[in-house]
């Protein structure tokens, strides 16, 4: 049969961390073993265990091997529930595979040495974290090059600033704008700045960093728009959150620069992550409703719904999040 594991193998696999696009290419080779698998996905907190464990353990009527992915795996937090899933992957045949996945990089007390108990290989649990602003750098160098473009330093600073730093996320908005650039800049970096700032303020996607530039303009309509829109594409709450606490920490770092009377050159903005026009407009919009203490508060009321949305109140997700931007819309500077 095609794609069936050695018999003392147990087939559960858990995948955790920021880093979407590695993240998925681990769940990519685990999908090549079993090329014909009927695949499922489900939604802690949104399916019942029960329901999910049901589903491992009945056989499929057309297909030969199955694969269960188990989104937000961090919701998973009561002992008996853990304990389930557990016992339930012990008695899955062999042709049947768990893959539980979480933005965090850990997941509830006990959880991964549950799994680990029952069978499950230390090699199976992976954390793939955030890369290093070098490796970004690298990597969006060796995208473009891979395309034929030579592009330039103030490019892969606005890529950075205005798509979410994960492999997944570049890659997507990269390729996009693969599609956008004249065929006659192949090789050449003229005015490839201005292209990408261009494309990328226009067409780019809903992330932490569109919800900011609502805030940072105080128009909460388009904020709650912003957060619907992700929230349908099911984008992680706890990591939209981890956006914005670094928009908050960047925008305390550019209040600095305006105490001191450096809001406007260009070397230091650079320093602090700031190159390309829109981005600074942003945040000259956000220091015009915000200030040092408005800022702090903001970064409080972040970690409080932070800690809230990982509570057993997150079902309540979307109530949480709107409550949350109109917070935070309304910490204005006094």
């Amino acid at each position: 049969m095609a794609g069936k594991l050695n018999s003392s193998s147990v087939n559960a696999y858990i995948f955790l961390g920021p880093e979407l696009g590695k993240k998925q290419e681990a769940v990519n080779s685990v999908k090549d073993k079993y090329k014909n698998a009927e695949v499922s996905a489900f939604y802690s907190g949104e399916t019942p265990i029960s329901d999910i464990t049901d589903t491992l353990l009945n056989s499929s009527l057309f297909a030969e091997a199955r694969i269960i992915i188990l989104k937000n795996a961090e919701l998973i937090k009561k002992k008996d529930e853990i304990e389930l899933l557990a016992s339930c992957i012990k008695e899955m045949d062999n042709n049947t595979v768990l893959i539980l996945l979480s933005d965090e990089n850990r997941l509830a007390a006990g959880f991964e040495d549950t799994f680990q108990q029952a069978g499950v290989p230390k090699k199976n649990c992976q954390v793939f974290y955030e890369m290093f602003e070098r490796e970004k750098n690298e990597w969006l160098k060796q995208y473009f090059k891979n395309e034929g473009y030579d592009i330039d330093k103030d490019s892969i600073a606005t890529i950075l600033e205005m798509v979410e730093n994960n492999t997944e996320a570049l890659k997507r908005e990269c390729s996009r704008l693969i599609h956008f650039l004249s065929n006659d800049s192949k090789g050449k970096t003229d005015n490839m700045s201005l292209c990408v700032e261009e494309w990328l303020s226009h067409n780019r996607e809903e992330s932490a960093f569109t919800l900011f530039t609502r805030i940072a303009n105080g128009d909460l309509s388009k904020a709650l728009e912003s957060m619907a829109i992700m929230s349908t594409a099911k984008q992680s709450v706890p990591g939209i959150l981890a956006g914005l606490t670094w928009c908050y920490r960047k925008l305390h770092d550019y209040l600095t620069l305006m105490e001191s009377g450096n809001a406007n050159n260009s070397f230091e903005l650079k320093k602090i992550g700031l190159s390309s026009s829109r981005t600074k407009d942003d945040y000259a919009a956000a220091a015009s409703r915000y200030n040092f203490e408005a800022v702090e508060a903001c970064l409080a009321l972040t970690a409080e719904y932070d800690a809230l949305l990982r509570s057993p109140v997150a079902a309540l997700e979307s109530v949480l999040m709107d409550r949350y931007i109109l917070s935070v819309i309304n910490t204005k500077l006094s």
